[in-house]
């Protein structure tokens, strides 16, 4: 059986506040195949032990390429920490990759009390 993966995304705003999640749930995320964008794999890789698979960076294609392993079904949960006071010129990318992910039913955490609440029930299952 192949390895579930979990996909981490976070704005530069944010990139601190998904380290600290990252940590905190360090021995949890462990046990998944990690994917992430360049900027956010780098630095959850940083501060961490954790090993995490980087694609492209966000508005180089990187949230598409994580939207195609989320209709690839090989995505557990999206864990996206999204600055919403900044606007970004890939919005319709980052649309799309929420979009997909709530009609294939995947568990999107779009701030850190969402992602703890998917962490609890995730360990559950």
């Amino acid at each position: 059986m192949r390895q579930q993966k979990i996909a981490l995304i976070a704005h530069n705003a944010k990139k601190e506040e998904i380290c600290a999640f990252a940590r905190e749930h360090e021995a949890f995320l462990s046990k998944y195949h990690l994917i992430a964008t360049d900027g956010t794999g780098r630095v959850i890789e940083e501060a961490t032990n954790l090993s995490v698979e980087k694609l492209d960076h966000g508005p180089n294609g990187g949230d598409i390429r994580i939207a195609n392993r989320v209709l690839d079904g090989e995505i557990k949960a999206l864990f996206f920490f999204i600055d919403m006071e900044t606007p970004f010129g890939h919005e319709v990318d980052i649309n799309s990759l929420i979009r997909i992910c709530v009609i294939r039913n995947v568990p999107i955490a779009l701030n850190n009390t969402t992602a703890h609440l998917i962490v609890q029930a995730l360990k559950e299952n």
